[in-house]
Protein backbone atom coordinates (compact mmCIF):
# COMPACT_ATOMS: atom_id res chain seq x y z
CA UNK A 1 0.00 0.00 0.00
CA UNK A 2 2.91 2.47 0.77
CA UNK A 3 3.71 2.20 -2.95
CA UNK A 4 0.25 3.98 -3.61
CA UNK A 5 0.13 6.06 -0.90
CA UNK A 6 2.85 8.36 -0.32
CA UNK A 7 2.08 9.14 4.11
CA UNK A 8 -0.31 8.59 6.60
CA UNK A 9 1.28 5.79 7.55
CA UNK A 10 -0.61 5.32 11.15
CA UNK A 11 -3.33 5.86 8.80
CA UNK A 12 -2.91 2.96 6.80
CA UNK A 13 -1.81 0.71 9.66
CA UNK A 14 -5.14 1.50 11.67
CA UNK A 15 -7.40 0.80 8.61
CA UNK A 16 -5.40 -2.44 8.97
CA UNK A 17 -5.82 -3.06 12.09
CA UNK A 18 -9.57 -2.32 11.96
CA UNK A 19 -9.81 -4.92 9.08
CA UNK A 20 -7.67 -7.81 11.24
CA UNK A 21 -10.11 -7.31 13.73
CA UNK A 22 -13.52 -7.30 12.40
CA UNK A 23 -13.99 -3.55 12.69
CA UNK A 24 -15.23 -0.65 10.56
CA UNK A 25 -13.92 2.89 10.34
CA UNK A 26 -14.92 6.51 9.50
CA UNK A 27 -12.41 8.91 8.16
CA UNK A 28 -12.58 12.58 7.63
CA UNK A 29 -11.07 14.55 5.80
CA UNK A 30 -11.33 16.99 2.68
CA UNK A 31 -11.62 15.60 -0.83
CA UNK A 32 -8.55 14.12 -3.06
CA UNK A 33 -6.48 13.61 -0.09
CA UNK A 34 -6.66 9.34 -1.52
CA UNK A 35 -8.98 7.90 0.50
CA UNK A 36 -10.54 6.10 -2.22
CA UNK A 37 -6.67 4.65 -3.67
CA UNK A 38 -6.08 3.81 0.26
CA UNK A 39 -8.83 1.38 0.04
CA UNK A 40 -8.58 -0.09 -3.15
CA UNK A 41 -4.62 -0.75 -2.82
CA UNK A 42 -5.87 -2.31 0.37
CA UNK A 43 -8.24 -4.49 -1.75
CA UNK A 44 -5.54 -5.30 -4.49
CA UNK A 45 -3.42 -6.20 -1.77
CA UNK A 46 -5.13 -9.14 -0.13
CA UNK A 47 -7.22 -9.53 -3.23
CA UNK A 48 -10.36 -9.25 -1.98
CA UNK A 49 -13.93 -7.68 -3.33
CA UNK A 50 -14.11 -3.60 -3.69
CA UNK A 51 -17.29 -1.79 -3.59
CA UNK A 52 -17.85 1.98 -3.68
CA UNK A 53 -20.78 3.94 -3.18
CA UNK A 54 -21.41 8.03 -3.47
CA UNK A 55 -24.03 8.69 -0.95
CA UNK A 56 -26.34 11.01 -1.97
CA UNK A 57 -29.41 12.72 -0.84
CA UNK A 58 -31.62 10.55 -3.03
CA UNK A 59 -29.86 7.33 -2.22
CA UNK A 60 -32.55 4.81 -0.71
CA UNK A 61 -31.52 1.54 1.40
CA UNK A 62 -32.18 -1.17 -1.34
CA UNK A 63 -29.12 1.01 -3.63
CA UNK A 64 -27.26 -0.50 -0.65
CA UNK A 65 -28.22 -3.76 0.41
CA UNK A 66 -29.89 -4.71 -2.95
CA UNK A 67 -33.78 -5.27 -4.02
CA UNK A 68 -35.99 -8.35 -4.87
CA UNK A 69 -37.46 -8.19 -8.53
CA UNK A 70 -39.53 -9.74 -10.65
CA UNK A 71 -37.95 -12.60 -13.05
CA UNK A 72 -40.19 -14.42 -15.65
CA UNK A 73 -39.13 -17.26 -17.13
CA UNK A 74 -41.15 -20.10 -18.74
CA UNK A 75 -43.97 -18.82 -18.24
CA UNK A 76 -43.71 -18.57 -14.59
CA UNK A 77 -43.02 -15.48 -12.13
CA UNK A 78 -40.21 -15.86 -9.49
CA UNK A 79 -39.06 -13.23 -7.05
CA UNK A 80 -34.86 -13.12 -7.38
CA UNK A 81 -33.09 -11.31 -4.92
CA UNK A 82 -30.47 -8.65 -6.65
CA UNK A 83 -27.41 -8.32 -4.16
CA UNK A 84 -26.58 -5.05 -3.69
CA UNK A 85 -22.88 -3.41 -2.82
CA UNK A 86 -23.02 -3.92 0.35
CA UNK A 87 -22.10 -7.73 -0.52
CA UNK A 88 -18.44 -7.83 -1.13
CA UNK A 89 -15.24 -7.62 0.94
CA UNK A 90 -14.67 -3.77 1.46
CA UNK A 91 -16.96 -1.24 0.91
CA UNK A 92 -16.21 2.73 -0.01
CA UNK A 93 -19.12 4.41 1.52
CA UNK A 94 -18.41 7.66 0.10
CA UNK A 95 -19.29 11.03 2.20
CA UNK A 96 -21.52 9.02 4.18
CA UNK A 97 -23.20 11.82 5.40
CA UNK A 98 -24.80 13.45 2.52
CA UNK A 99 -27.47 10.29 2.61
CA UNK A 100 -30.36 10.18 4.80
CA UNK A 101 -30.80 8.55 8.04
CA UNK A 102 -32.95 6.21 6.98
CA UNK A 103 -30.25 5.21 4.27
CA UNK A 104 -27.25 5.35 6.45
CA UNK A 105 -29.13 2.96 8.99
CA UNK A 106 -29.38 0.09 6.26
CA UNK A 107 -25.22 0.20 6.03
CA UNK A 108 -24.99 0.66 9.70
CA UNK A 109 -27.40 -2.61 10.12
CA UNK A 110 -24.90 -4.57 7.73
CA UNK A 111 -21.80 -3.10 9.32
CA UNK A 112 -23.13 -4.30 13.02
CA UNK A 113 -24.71 -7.89 12.03
CA UNK A 114 -22.78 -8.81 8.83
CA UNK A 115 -26.00 -9.60 7.48
CA UNK A 116 -29.04 -8.36 5.39
CA UNK A 117 -32.54 -9.09 5.43
CA UNK A 118 -34.60 -8.76 2.08
CA UNK A 119 -38.04 -10.23 1.58
CA UNK A 120 -38.17 -12.35 5.27
CA UNK A 121 -34.66 -13.81 4.62
CA UNK A 122 -31.15 -13.47 5.77
CA UNK A 123 -28.18 -13.25 3.69
CA UNK A 124 -24.94 -13.28 5.55
CA UNK A 125 -22.15 -11.23 4.30
CA UNK A 126 -18.57 -13.23 3.26
CA UNK A 127 -15.80 -12.21 5.86
CA UNK A 128 -14.29 -10.25 5.93
CA UNK A 129 -16.55 -7.45 5.72
CA UNK A 130 -15.23 -3.99 6.19
CA UNK A 131 -16.17 -0.49 6.00
CA UNK A 132 -14.36 2.57 5.33
CA UNK A 133 -17.12 5.79 5.23
CA UNK A 134 -15.61 9.25 4.98
CA UNK A 135 -17.48 12.49 5.48
CA UNK A 136 -16.11 16.02 4.61
CA UNK A 137 -15.35 18.26 7.42
CA UNK A 138 -16.30 21.65 5.88
CA UNK A 139 -19.22 20.94 3.33
CA UNK A 140 -21.96 20.97 5.43
CA UNK A 141 -24.65 22.30 4.13
CA UNK A 142 -27.51 19.74 2.81
CA UNK A 143 -25.77 16.99 5.12
CA UNK A 144 -27.27 14.78 7.61
CA UNK A 145 -24.52 14.08 10.33
CA UNK A 146 -24.08 11.10 11.86
CA UNK A 147 -26.36 10.81 15.56
CA UNK A 148 -23.55 9.60 18.39
CA UNK A 149 -25.34 5.97 18.32
CA UNK A 150 -24.06 5.42 14.94
CA UNK A 151 -20.70 7.12 15.37
CA UNK A 152 -20.23 4.53 17.69
CA UNK A 153 -20.87 1.84 15.56
CA UNK A 154 -17.39 2.35 14.23
CA UNK A 155 -14.05 1.50 15.48
CA UNK A 156 -12.25 3.99 14.59
CA UNK A 157 -12.84 7.46 13.67
CA UNK A 158 -8.78 8.88 11.34
CA UNK A 159 -8.67 11.96 10.54
CA UNK A 160 -6.78 12.32 6.97
CA UNK A 161 -4.57 16.08 6.59
CA UNK A 162 -3.16 17.48 4.19
CA UNK A 163 0.38 16.33 3.28
CA UNK A 164 3.61 18.00 4.29
CA UNK A 165 5.61 19.81 1.40
CA UNK A 166 7.78 16.80 1.16
CA UNK A 167 4.73 14.18 0.51
CA UNK A 168 2.97 16.78 -2.14
CA UNK A 169 6.43 16.80 -4.52
CA UNK A 170 6.24 13.00 -3.90
CA UNK A 171 2.48 12.31 -5.07
CA UNK A 172 3.37 14.91 -8.37
CA UNK A 173 6.34 13.04 -9.18
CA UNK A 174 4.29 9.81 -8.52
CA UNK A 175 0.85 10.68 -10.20
CA UNK A 176 2.95 12.56 -13.38
CA UNK A 177 5.15 9.61 -14.01
CA UNK A 178 5.04 7.02 -17.53
CA UNK A 179 3.15 4.56 -15.56
CA UNK A 180 1.53 4.83 -12.04
CA UNK A 181 2.98 2.31 -9.07
CA UNK A 182 0.57 -0.64 -8.50
CA UNK A 183 -0.34 -2.55 -5.19
CA UNK A 184 0.62 -5.83 -5.66
CA UNK A 185 -1.13 -9.36 -4.07
CA UNK A 186 0.47 -10.30 -0.74
CA UNK A 187 -2.07 -11.73 1.37
CA UNK A 188 -5.44 -13.44 0.46
CA UNK A 189 -8.89 -13.43 2.13
CA UNK A 190 -7.73 -16.51 4.20
CA UNK A 191 -4.69 -14.46 5.85
CA UNK A 192 -7.02 -11.60 6.85
CA UNK A 193 -9.45 -14.47 8.60
CA UNK A 194 -6.05 -16.23 10.05
CA UNK A 195 -4.54 -12.77 11.36
CA UNK A 196 -7.93 -12.03 12.97
CA UNK A 197 -7.79 -15.20 15.03
CA UNK A 198 -4.09 -15.35 16.23
CA UNK A 199 -4.99 -10.95 17.30
CA UNK A 200 -7.83 -12.42 19.56
CA UNK A 201 -5.52 -14.68 21.48
CA UNK A 202 -3.39 -12.16 22.12
CA UNK A 203 -2.95 -11.70 25.93
CA UNK A 204 -3.65 -8.76 28.19
CA UNK A 205 -2.29 -7.61 31.75
CA UNK A 206 -5.02 -6.86 33.99
CA UNK A 207 -2.85 -3.74 34.55
CA UNK A 208 -3.60 -3.04 31.38
CA UNK A 209 -6.67 -3.53 30.81
CA UNK A 210 -7.20 -1.51 34.09
CA UNK A 211 -5.79 1.29 32.39
CA UNK A 212 -7.73 1.21 29.11
CA UNK A 213 -10.90 0.88 31.73
CA UNK A 214 -10.00 4.21 33.84
CA UNK A 215 -9.22 5.99 30.30
CA UNK A 216 -13.05 5.65 29.29
CA UNK A 217 -14.21 6.06 32.80
CA UNK A 218 -12.65 9.34 32.63
CA UNK A 219 -13.92 10.30 29.81
CA UNK A 220 -17.81 10.01 31.66
CA UNK A 221 -16.63 11.44 35.26
CA UNK A 222 -17.75 15.35 34.67
CA UNK A 223 -15.12 16.57 33.02
CA UNK A 224 -15.93 20.33 32.49
CA UNK A 225 -15.76 20.06 28.47
CA UNK A 226 -17.57 16.70 27.89
CA UNK A 227 -21.66 15.95 27.60
CA UNK A 228 -21.14 12.65 27.48
CA UNK A 229 -18.42 9.99 27.16
CA UNK A 230 -17.41 7.02 25.46
CA UNK A 231 -19.65 4.24 25.39
CA UNK A 232 -18.62 0.29 26.32
CA UNK A 233 -17.46 -0.28 22.55
CA UNK A 234 -14.76 2.07 23.30
CA UNK A 235 -13.08 -0.21 25.80
CA UNK A 236 -13.55 -2.83 23.28
CA UNK A 237 -11.71 -0.71 20.44
CA UNK A 238 -8.72 -0.01 22.79
CA UNK A 239 -8.33 -3.72 23.76
CA UNK A 240 -8.92 -5.02 20.09
CA UNK A 241 -6.89 -2.12 18.74
CA UNK A 242 -3.92 -2.77 21.21
CA UNK A 243 -3.72 -6.24 20.57
CA UNK A 244 -2.89 -5.82 16.84
CA UNK A 245 -0.19 -3.01 17.32
CA UNK A 246 1.55 -5.08 19.43
CA UNK A 247 1.59 -7.95 16.93
CA UNK A 248 2.65 -5.45 14.58
CA UNK A 249 5.67 -4.60 16.36
CA UNK A 250 6.57 -7.99 16.94
CA UNK A 251 5.49 -8.30 20.27
CA UNK A 252 2.77 -11.10 22.07
CA UNK A 253 2.28 -9.11 24.93
CA UNK A 254 0.18 -5.75 25.26
CA UNK A 255 1.26 -2.53 26.90
CA UNK A 256 -0.19 0.76 28.25
CA UNK A 257 1.90 2.55 25.76
CA UNK A 258 -0.35 0.16 22.67
CA UNK A 259 -3.54 1.76 24.39
CA UNK A 260 -2.35 5.46 24.85
CA UNK A 261 -1.33 5.55 21.01
CA UNK A 262 -4.99 4.19 19.96
CA UNK A 263 -6.86 6.48 22.22
CA UNK A 264 -7.24 9.61 19.87
CA UNK A 265 -9.08 7.38 16.69
CA UNK A 266 -11.14 5.03 19.40
CA UNK A 267 -12.61 7.79 21.46
CA UNK A 268 -12.64 11.21 19.48
CA UNK A 269 -16.01 9.88 17.91
CA UNK A 270 -17.36 8.67 20.96
CA UNK A 271 -17.35 12.19 23.13
CA UNK A 272 -19.86 15.11 22.65
CA UNK A 273 -18.31 18.04 23.62
CA UNK A 274 -20.23 20.57 26.24
CA UNK A 275 -21.92 24.01 25.33
CA UNK A 276 -18.43 25.67 27.05
CA UNK A 277 -15.91 23.72 25.17
CA UNK A 278 -17.57 24.55 21.99
CA UNK A 279 -17.99 28.10 23.06
CA UNK A 280 -13.63 27.38 23.83
CA UNK A 281 -12.56 26.27 20.45
CA UNK A 282 -11.82 22.79 22.26
CA UNK A 283 -12.03 19.85 20.00
CA UNK A 284 -12.54 15.80 21.13
CA UNK A 285 -8.59 15.74 20.32
CA UNK A 286 -8.09 18.00 22.79
CA UNK A 287 -10.22 16.65 25.34
CA UNK A 288 -8.44 13.02 24.71
CA UNK A 289 -5.02 14.33 24.97
CA UNK A 290 -6.10 15.82 28.20
CA UNK A 291 -7.06 12.19 29.72
CA UNK A 292 -4.26 10.53 28.46
CA UNK A 293 -1.76 13.15 29.27
CA UNK A 294 -3.22 13.23 33.30
CA UNK A 295 -3.78 9.24 33.54
CA UNK A 296 -0.28 9.36 32.53
CA UNK A 297 1.37 11.75 34.81
CA UNK A 298 -0.97 9.33 37.86
CA UNK A 299 0.89 6.18 35.95
CA UNK A 300 4.26 7.64 36.43
CA UNK A 301 3.57 8.74 40.05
Amino acid sequence: MGKVIVGYDDVIEQVLTALVVGGNVLVEGVPGLGKTMMLLALARACELGFRRVQFTPDLMPADITGTNMINQSGGRRTMVFVPGPVFTNLLLADEINRATPRTQSALLEAMEEHSVSAGGETMRLEEPFFVMATQNPIEQEGTYPLPEAALDKFLFKLVVNMPGAAELQEILERTTAESAPEAKPVASRTDILKMREIAYQVPVASHVEDYALALVRATRTGHRYVRSGASPRALKALLLGARVRALLRERYNVSTDDIRELALPALRHRITLSFEAESENVTTDDVVEEIVSSLKLNVES
